[in-house]
């Protein structure tokens, strides 16, 4: 079936392309009888808008991309969920996109957007572009005047608005409380070590180790790769010394290490406690239930979200950078303070 156009329907009525429009768009400047006919014949022969000639006229696609760099990580769920409250909020749609930690992913979506299909960009570092931190792509998006914000995993060599969470104090913070629990070996097993984010909880958990002056041990740190065998590594590691407590830098990796941890004939809590990151449903629902740090993902997603829009409305306001602390939410993953 041929698709209805304002021609069209200019064509039936024997008026003006322009006095259809204004009359779909319930334009005062239309009598209301020929108002309504129109908007009655439009609807009964499903006429719908041409939404791409439409934001050309308007120099707008009411559309925001968002690139994050794993859809597995549950704060990514989180933080997508709280993007789209506030832009479905505002008005806007949001095409969302994974870069699975590959540069040459990011930058080819980067250039889709630079095509004029978005309003702005919400976007979180592949580990490959933090790796190398060039950011081209990114560079020539906000130099052809379309904005963007980062978050969770930024540069400090892209000028844009940020939303990160902070790690350094979320690592120190999670150390600290397996030291005040009595845990003396505790070991980090880290799947995003070439991350800022990475990078920063562990340095965290250096900070604690000094302040309690443990000494800091690197055999007791896996920087664990996708090619890696995580239960190889942590035999390697569970023979190397009495390990009491650990941390593992995602929710899916917690996880992982608790099951093999339970495997090996360990007791969770009493032999090892364990802490994980982001507080996802599978952290809730294992055995027993792991004590996760929350980074709050819904709220940095509409934090991210307003921050955006209200850089799209005035584009003159300065740079701004937002910092969400985290909270730590105990559970029976790690034992009791004494």
């Amino acid at each position: 079936m041929k698709k209805v156009t304002l021609k069209d329907i200019a064509g039936h009525f024997k008026v003006s392309i322009s006095t259809v429009s204004k009359a779909i768009n319930d334009s005062h400047e239309i009598s209301s009888d020929l108002k309504l006919k129109i908007q009655a014949y439009a609807k009964e022969k499903h006429y719908k808008p041409n939404r791409l000639a439409l934001n050309l006229l308007n120099r707008s696609t009411k559309t925001i991309g968002v690139v994050v760099p794993n859809i597995l990580n549950y704060f990514f769920v989180q933080v997508l969920y709280g993007i789209e409250k506030v832009a479905n909020e505002s008005g806007y749609n949001i095409i969302s996109c994974i870069s699975n930690e590959s540069k040459a992913k990011e930058t080819k979506t980067l250039e889709f957007f630079d095509a004029g299909t978005v309003d702005g960009v919400i976007m979180s570092l592949a580990e490959e572009s933090q790796n190398e931190d060039k950011h081209d792509a990114l560079i020539d998006v906000i130099n052809n005047d379309i904005p963007v914000v980062l978050f969770d995993r930024v540069s400090d060599n892209v000028q844009c608005d940020k939303v990160v969470v902070d790690d350094l104090e979320a690592g120190y913070k999670i150390t600290k409380h397996l030291i005040n629990i009595g845990c003396k070996n505790i070991a980090v097993v880290n799947p995003i070590s070439s991350s800022s984010v990475g990078k920063l909880r562990l340095l965290g958990y250096k900070k604690a180790l000094e302040e309690f002056e443990m000494p800091f041990d690197p055999k007791l740190i896996i920087n664990l790769t996708v090619k890696d065998d995580l239960d190889l590594l942590m035999s390697f590691l569970l023979n190397y010394k009495t390990i009491d407590g650990i941390i593992g830098i995602d929710e899916l990796i917690a996880v992982q290490v608790l099951e093999v941890v339970k495997a090996r004939g360990y007791n969770v809590p009493n032999d090892i406690s364990i802490i994980g990151f982001t507080n996802g449903q599978l952290s809730k629902y294992v055995t027993p239930s792991l004590t996760m740090v929350s980074q709050h993902g819904k709220y940095i997603g509409e934090l991210t979200a307003k921050l955006l829009i209200n850089r799209i409305k005035d584009p003159s306001l300065p740079y701004q950078t937002k910092i969400v602390k985290t909270s730590l939410l105990v559970r029976d993953s790690t034992k009791k303070l004494q």
